[in-house]
């Protein structure tokens, strides 16, 4: 309750030092989406952590088979987005709770 409290306070704050001139509709778009991105991520991170620490035991038990695959299973749990952004609350990027598997090559190495 403490944080949430926190986080009315820092956005009434914000809003009310936004310049006279400014739009107040982009204004209150700006102060909206950053306040649904902290609130979003207090929400998105423990859960994407959780994710993370399951699909790292499962990586350690498939690393005992094949380890190419654990390598894969590890970047898809723990990879992606860790964080809801302003630019995911107005709809302008998505976000990847699964992340990048495929594999990366470095020049002159094979």
């Amino acid at each position: 309750m403490r944080h949430i409290v926190v986080l009315f306070v820092v956005v009434t704050l914000v809003g009310s030092s936004a310049p006279g001139w400014a739009d107040s509709k982009s204004t209150a778009v700006e102060i909206g989406s950053a306040a649904g991105s902290a609130f979003g991520t207090l929400i998105y991170a423990p859960i994407k952590a959780t994710f993370c620490v399951l699909g790292g035991i499962g990586s350690g038990l498939t690393a005992i088979v094949s380890p190419p695959t654990a390598g894969k299973v590890a970047m898809a749990t723990c990879g992606g987005s860790w964080t809801v952004t302003p630019d995911m609350m107005r709809g302008r990027e998505s976000p990847e709770f699964i992340g990048d598997t495929t594999p990366h090559q470095t020049s002159g190495l094979r």
